[in-house]
């Protein structure tokens, strides 16, 4: 991927808005009771709640490697997981990145037709997108009291006034006009790139179908459970590596976890910032300081970007080395 002036300025401007909202979570805060209290963490729980991440990871290859299969691609359990940990890897660099990262590894590895993973990938994340939003229904349904006043103050009146001042016309004429765009767009690179843009359709509408192929529908829905399942182990565990929240209820996991969810969605590298800004505010409805929220905000963070760089710099010297091999006995 070769990155433009442009695009390398994207990059660089969502980085700094994610370390910009970090700058404003910490602000104000008692800088070094919050070391403090990260210095004094358990690590036997914070590897517990790193290792569950990892267990994540796994699954995730393996449902994965199950959409390659309902479409005919052999792709092997190890170099699916290997492309889960580079795509990590390379979303610490540059948001969204990774799953472009992923998919080429399963091109270089196994030959498959890089629009058909990326087809496989959108399936996979819509399944996660719907996790996190029946996720945010049951939170809503359950817990209702509990964060109605938090979605009222900081989204509901926030979107509200924005609405307000929203000029009509001129968003109706924009829409229109970008869709106009788009379909002009579409045309003409149809008429210069007909053959290319079929086999571009051709690959996404395979791995869009996927899933409606798979054999086994039933095992990939719990590989999706499971992987939702251990994020929130993983957030639960992790409460017992500090006195403060050790005795937080199980339902602020889950709290955490569809507060996090939402912010991961943000295009900021390792949802930096936002992710500790939204772990702290959701510790917030269950009475614990801001600070304390942000001290295990960064403890978590800081464990699942440690693990992302070793095991995702592992799989990447693995790829590189079977890559290598192969070329030597060529």
């Amino acid at each position: 991927m070769i990155l433009d002036l442009k695009t390398a300025l994207k990059y660089i401007i969502l980085f700094l808005i994610g370390v910009g909202v970090l700058y404003l979570a910490f602000k104000g805060q008692d800088l070094a009771r919050i070391w403090q209290e990260i210095k004094t963490a358990n690590i036997f729980w914070i590897f517990i709640s790193a290792f569950t991440v990892w267990i994540a990871n796994f699954l995730r290859a393996l449902r994965w490697q199950m959409l390659f299969q309902s479409i005919d691609y052999k792709v092997t359990l190890k170099n699916a997981y290997h492309g889960v940990m580079i795509g990590y890897l390379a979303n610490l660099a540059l948001p969204r990145f990774g799953e472009i990262g992923r998919c080429s590894i399963i091109n270089k590895t196994h030959g498959v037709p890089m629009f058909s993973s990326i087809g496989t990938v959108i399936t996979e994340r819509l399944f996660d997108i719907l996790a996190l939003f029946l996720s945010a229904l049951i939170l809503l349904i359950f817990q209702y009291n509990l964060i109605s006043n938090f979605l009222h103050e900081n989204i509901y009146q926030s979107i509200a006034n924005k609405i307000s001042s929203l000029n009509y016309f001129w968003i109706i004429v924009t829409a229109l006009a970008f869709i106009l765009v788009v379909i002009v767009l579409i045309y003409f690179l149809r008429q210069k790139f007909n053959t290319k843009f079929l086999k571009i359709i051709v690959g996404l509408r395979q791995g869009f179908s996927s899933y409606g192929k798979l054999q086994q529908k039933a095992l990939f829905l719990f590989y999706t459970i499971a992987i939702w399942l251990c994020y929130f182990v993983s957030m639960y565990t992790c409460f017992f590596a500090l006195e403060e929240t050790s005795t937080l209820p199980v339902n602020a996991a889950f709290t955490a976890i569809v507060f996090s969810g939402f912010a991961m969605v943000a295009p900021v590298q390792g949802g930096i910032g936002v992710f500790h800004w939204m772990v702290a505010q959701s510790l917030v409805l269950y009475n614990l300081p801001f600070k304390d929220g942000l001290a295990y905000a960064t403890i978590i963070h800081s464990s699942q970007l440690l693990l992302t760089l070793l095991l995702g710099t592992l799989s990447l010297l693995a790829v590189f080395m079977v890559k290598r091999n192969t070329s030597k006995e060529r």
